[in-house]
This record gives C-alpha cells, structure tokens and sequence, in this order.
C-alpha cells in the first residue's frame, strides 16, 4: 500500500490510483506537442544478449509518447551494432543508435580534448552524456529521461511515470528521480542500504546548518539508474564518469534547480536487475568499486560544499559511518524477519566492513581531481560546431531500421560477444 508521506525536503509523487500508468501515458501524449520528452538508453551489446532488453524494445515498441529514442550503444562490432540494431524495427518513434564506441565518435572526442576538456573513460557516464548532447544537438525536446537496460520486470509506465513531473505544464520540476523497493526472497540495494545513506547522514552531522547533505538524506533511492532532466538543466550539468553519474547528477540538480525544483516519483511496485558481487579483497570490481567511487563523489560533495575533512574528521567520519551501518543492518534484520524474507547478518556485516575500506580508501583519495564530463554549455563555447559535428556522425553511422528487417546476428559475432 503506497503512503502518503513527504520526507526530507524533496518533493515526493507516490501512486495512490490503479490507473497512474495509463493516465501517464495519456497526459505525456496530450503534453508532447509543447513539452516533447525523449528516452536515452545507455548500453553494452552483452545486454542485447539477454531477455531483459528484448522485453524493454517489446514494450516501448507501442507507446505513443516519446518523441525520440536514443540508444547509446557500447562495446559493439558491426555484426553486433546491427544485431542490437533490429531491436528496434517497426517503431513509430524514430530510434537513433549512437555508437559510442565508433572511431567517428572518438574522433570527435579527441577533438574535444585538444581544447583542454576532459571526455572521461568509456562507461555509463560518457554514454549517458554523449545521448544527452545528441538531443540537445536535435533540439525540439522538452525533457531527457534516462534508465538502465537491464530490468527484468520492464513495464513502458516506468518511463511515462519518471517523464510525468517535468511534462505536466501546471508542475515546474526539472530533474525527477525515481524510486522502487528492491525487494525479492531477500532485500538488495547493498550499497544504498548499507554504505550511501549511513555515509550520507555521517556527512551531514557535519554540515553546519543542513542542507546538500539533508538535500541527499530525503531521498528513497538515490542510487537509482532511472532519472529525468529538462533539456536547460542537460544543458548546464556536468556528468559524473562511472558510478559517480547518479550522485553528482543529483547534486548538479542541488546546485542549478535547488531542491523546490528537484522530485522523487514512485515508477514500480518492485525492481529487479542484475546483482553485482561486494568483491571485498578487490576495489577494481564489483560492489567494492561501485563504494569507492560514490565515496569519493560524496566526499567532493562535501568539499564543495565547504566541510573540511581532516585527517581527524576522516577518523570521526569513518567511526560515525561504522556506528550508522550497523544500525541499518539491525533495522534492516528486523524488516526482513517480519515480512518472511531470507536474511544473512553475517553477510550484510561482511558487506559494512567492505564498504568501510572503500570509505578509507575514498578519504585517503579526496584530493585527486574529479573527472566529470563538462557541462555542455561550456563544450559549445570551446567548440561551436560540435553539435553539427555529432548530428553528422551519428547520421553517417546509424543504418536505416528497414535494411535490418530480419536481421540475425552471425554465431560467430554472438560467440566473440561473449569474451
């Protein structure tokens, strides 16, 4: 049963009503002409390989509400390109295919960084950013929403709700973030659980008079891959590389919209996706990495926001963190054993003390440069026929949908996918 609570100081949109989705829908379609929203897909090929994306494809295939889809392919070779490529046949929506990988496009990047601009290393943060700049290249959208292609249990209502706030011409949001519960025989979410919010709520009893850091208390998933922007707030943001793109995009949001203008919307009873291991011993992989880098993304949060950390205040930080992770993982034993779920103390103790060294090794870390992507108002200034430039690569690389009906991609291709 959904509440009505408003926690924090972030707008929350629960979903009170049976038909949210269909309404949704319906209003995104009403609303199109004057506020036009797009999709972006960040993706690998290896997730072309798996029943989740085909069931994302079958159900975008019939909405009627976006204007265009962009999907920002990675780690593809021809044969796979357009194996990912067929996907998409037979949409009403046009569909663009941005190889993000393709020696067109890292040529253009090149460029870039011949005029001092950091382009980052290939991942969901340079996918997400480069099918930001191709929409803004296009222009005539509204809002960009952005999700992750490996949900299994897709419904298109998790994109219509996420668009819903920005869309809706009597709302004046412009960044949604969207929230679920990741729940099946146990509970998931580890690193929200367990490292984000005890290390969010540490920083905040730092920060003198509240603010960034209650900013980020207030929300249910902050961690969440499913987000949408208004093309003005794209145009203006950095992009955080690797795991840091959620947080640093929310604190973007913090710093250009403020938080009247930032919201969280319920857009699924339940998600469920691929599960990462914690890789305790190795901070290169897993649930390790994914720790360290929004370690070192709050913690230059915090510097910004003018928190000096000494050495002394790492100490303190790491012991608060320690006391609240340990907390959450009593009051998350409790939850769990009282609606039936499995629940494994020892491995979610295992997963704290991870997380504390990545947290360490996150302060030992705080004065290495951030590497963003720039916003792309300053890309435009240092470069002002970039855009021209992207819209004509994407166009000379992307094939018409119809040269691709019935498309199958060779074994050989499939099998070389797979190493």
């Amino acid at each position: 049963m959904a509440d009505f609570y408003q926690t924090g100081v972030v707008t929350t949109l629960h979903r009170f009503a049976a038909d949210s989705a269909q309404r949704a829908e319906s209003e995104l379609t009403l609303h199109a002409v004057s506020r036009p929203v797009a999709l972006a897909l960040p993706a690998l090929y290896s997730e072309f390989e798996h029943p989740a994306m085909r069931g994302i494809a079958g159900e975008l295939r019939g909405q009627h509400f976006l204007n265009r889809i962009v999907v920002a392919l990675g780690r593809a070779n021809e044969a796979q390109y357009r194996h990912a490529r067929s996907f998409f046949q037979d949409f009403e929506t046009p569909v663009t295919f941005l190889q993000v990988d393709h020696p067109k496009i890292t040529a253009l990047l090149r460029g870039l960084e011949k005029h001092g601009l950091r382009v980052g290393a290939p991942g969901k943060g340079r996918a997400c950013w480069l099918a930001a700049g191709y929409l803004l290249a296009q222009g005539g959208v509204h809002a960009i929403a952005f999700h992750d292609c490996d949900i299994r249990n897709y419904r298109r209502s998790l994109v219509a709700r996420l668009c819903s706030p920005l869309a809706h011409p009597g709302l004046d949001f412009e960044y949604a973030k969207g929230y679920y519960a990741r729940v099946a025989n146990q509970l998931y979410g580890r690193v929200t659980r367990l490292f984000f919010t005890p290390l969010v709520r540490a920083l905040r009893a730092l920060e003198p008079g509240g603010g960034f850091f209650e900013y980020l208390d207030s929300f249910r998933y902050a961690l969440a891959g499913e987000f949408a922007m208004t093309s003005g707030l794209a145009r203006s943001s950095s992009f955080g590389a690797g795991w840091a793109l959620e947080v640093g995009l929310l604190a973007e949001a913090w710093r250009h919209s403020g938080a009247r203008r930032v919201c969280q919307i319920d857009i699924s009873d339940n998600y469920e996706h691929k599960h990462q291991e914690v890789s305790p011993s190795d901070a290169s992989k897993g649930l390790r990495r994914m720790s360290l880098e929004i370690g070192r993304a709050l913690l230059g949060s915090a510097a910004a926001e003018g928190i000096a950390l000494t050495a002394a205040a790492h100490k303190m930080l790491e012991e608060r963190y320690l006391r609240l992770a340990r907390e959450a993982v009593r009051r998350y034993e409790a939850d769990a054993l009282c609606n039936g779920l499995s629940f494994d103390r020892h491995a979610e103790e295992s997963a704290v003390e991870a997380f504390r060294l990545s947290l360490r090794e996150a302060c030992a870390a705080e004065n290495q440069d951030c590497q963003d992507l720039p916003p792309w108002s300053r890309v435009l200034s240092a470069a002002p026929q970039f855009f021209d430039q992207l819209l004509d690569a994407v166009a000379s690389t992307d094939v018409s949908p119809a040269t691709l009906r019935g498309w199958q991609v060779p074994e050989a291709a499939a099998a070389a996918a797979l190493q």
